[in-house]
């Protein structure tokens, strides 16, 4: 499949000086895109889709010494922010990551995957990625990964997104790619307990392996690359809730 120059906006939640960003950034660039990065200018990990603050507010950004642009705000916000020409013409397509860390099972919370639906909200796709790993010794392959990816992606239906988990191991090493099915839950799972002055404290409980074999969890531990296309919020074509509330308030 042949590739077509693309305007790629490259975000993440890790800060816009972080070495994933840097390796993806130097991967679709190598692959012949136009590259542009924009990203929050500290650690916004698990910040969802917040744009908090956005209208009405100057929003401070600052230039790395390579170009890369970091602001004050969220991954989401990066988006929004490049879509609306703020640094220069608008992206095409989104590319977020590499996220230091999987991405694995409903991830609601994700900056890095927020800031890929946020994409498709926005009339562009997106593939949020992400290595098993939180201090990652091949982002080389996770970027290779990403950038056939885009290739794929850059032929889809607009506001097509992807969330794709790689293994932390040398490219050769890859077992391949699966589909993936999103992990029924996490393997930590959040527990609130109380202080010993009655505040609620959060904590992390380590809970045993899914025992599904097509999930991104188990995909990935056994060394592929997993690849799940997701959606974000959209109508569901049943109208039995507002024929109930229609029964009940209708003017006749």
């Amino acid at each position: 499949m042949a590739s077509e120059q693309l305007r790629v906006l490259i975000t993440n939640d890790d800060g816009y000086e972080s070495e994933g960003i840097q390796a993806l950034a130097s991967a679709i660039e190598a692959a012949g895109h136009d590259v542009m990065v924009v990203a929050p200018w500290n650690d916004q990990s698990g910040v969802g889709s917040a744009r908090a603050g956005m209208i009405g507010r100057r929003i401070a950004s600052k230039v790395g010494e390579n170009g890369f642009i970091g602001i004050d705000g969220t991954p989401a916000l990066s988006v929004t922010l490049a879509r609306l020409g703020a640094y220069g013409p608008p992206p095409e397509i989104v590319v977020s990551g590499i996220n230091h860390g999987h991405n694995i099972g409903p991830i609601l919370h994700s900056g890095t995957v927020a800031a890929a639906l946020t994409a498709a909200t926005q009339g562009m796709s997106a593939l949020a990625i992400s290595i098993n790993a939180e201090d990652p010794s091949h982002l080389d392959t996770a970027g290779a990964v990403a950038a056939e990816a885009l290739n794929w992606l850059q032929d889809q239906p607009i506001g097509t997104v992807l969330s794709i988990n790689v293994p932390d191991v040398p490219l050769a090493e890859l077992k391949g790619a699966r589909w993936a099915r999103l992990a029924p839950y996490s393997r930590s799972r959040l527990l609130v307990t109380e202080s010993p002055t009655g505040e609620p404290v959060v904590t992390l409980q380590t809970l045993p392996p899914a025992e599904e074999t097509d999930t991104d969890e188990v995909l990935l531990a056994a060394g592929y690359i997993t690849v799940t296309p997701i959606t974000g919020v959209q109508a569901i074509a049943d109208d039995a809730s507002a024929a109930y509330l229609d029964e009940r308030f209708a003017v006749d």
